[in-house]
């Protein structure tokens, strides 16, 4: 298996797409991968100009960054091609640009969250505020009910060693004593494994439930100015699942637009792959 590190881009050619080209270069140089930027077309009478603009692009980015990039045009469905070619050319993440509630059609509706979702490597996912220069220093962690929630601690530990970051756990302020002792063992797990690891981290308690959480997520991240939001599968796996695709959609197009990372249960995660391992 080739061991090199790769970034997969899906574009549309718009100003989001260019931000997720820039967190892309930022994680590569930081991690020592290479790039890879797809566009997809509908018709075949419309690759011809997806080539010429992803050689337009691949030579802008190689004008303005002395980077090399590949390109990669596809006829096909959106909903089908970009984890097709995540995985014919063995990507470690896919770093991809949403419009917010009303923009890309593959992040709107419950259909097209399951290519983030049901993807088999993580996916970052970014709005039009641009990547700061110091890339992703604070990370807020949800901590759910769910026994698969400490995987991704894994992941954000081996981002937090590349980025120098400063975790924070985040998690419900469950009444309910059954869940409460649940969530407290998960924080205790999460605490001990940051300890071990030596990543610098803090917890926060909610003042309100389960039902108001991915309110007080969302309002928590923008508070400390949070450069990236770390969640696991949204379908089954974590809290989210307990409300509707609009709750899924308010993290990724959180008003605050802070990067989200989506990160799949260890079953679907490729985790020989792992994009941030050392």
């Amino acid at each position: 298996m080739n061991n090199d590190k790769k970034i997969l881009v899906p574009t549309d050619f718009t100003k989001v797409s260019d931000t997720a080209i820039e967190h892309a270069l930022l994680v590569a140089g930081t991690i020592k991968a290479s790039i890879h930027v797809m566009h997809v077309v509908d018709n075949k009478k419309h690759i011809a100009e997806a080539r010429l603009k992803l050689e337009a692009l691949r030579d802008r980015v190689k004008r303005e960054n002395n980077v090399e990039i590949g390109v990669i045009a596809r006829i096909g469905s959106i909903f089908e091609d970009i984890d097709k070619v995540a995985v014919e050319i063995e990507a470690n993440l896919i770093i991809m640009g949403t419009h917010g509630m009303r923009g890309m059609q593959f992040l709107t509706g419950g259909r097209a969250l399951k290519i983030v979702t049901e993807s088999s490597v993580p996916f970052i996912v970014v709005q039009e505020r641009d990547i700061r220069d110091h890339g992703y220093r604070k990370l807020v962690v949800p901590l759910d009910l769910h026994k698969e929630t400490k995987q991704k601690l894994s992941l954000v530990a081996d981002m937090a060693k590349y980025f120098g970051s400063e975790v924070h756990l985040i998690s419900p302020g469950e009444t309910d004593e059954f869940l409460r002792n649940q969530l407290e063992r998960n924080i205790i797990f999460a605490k001990e494994y940051l300890e071990e690891k030596g990543i610098p981290y803090n917890v926060e308690i909610t003042e309100n439930k389960s039902d108001d959480f991915v309110r007080d997520l969302l309002k928590y991240s923008a508070g400390i100015d949070a450069d990236l939001i770390c969640i696991m599968n949204f379908y089954d796996n974590s809290i989210m699942s307990f409300f509707s695709s609009n709750y899924e959609q308010q993290v990724i197009t959180n008003e605050a637009q802070i990067p989200v990372l989506c990160v799949n249960p260890v079953d679907t995660y490729v985790v020989d792959r792992a994009i941030f391992s050392h």
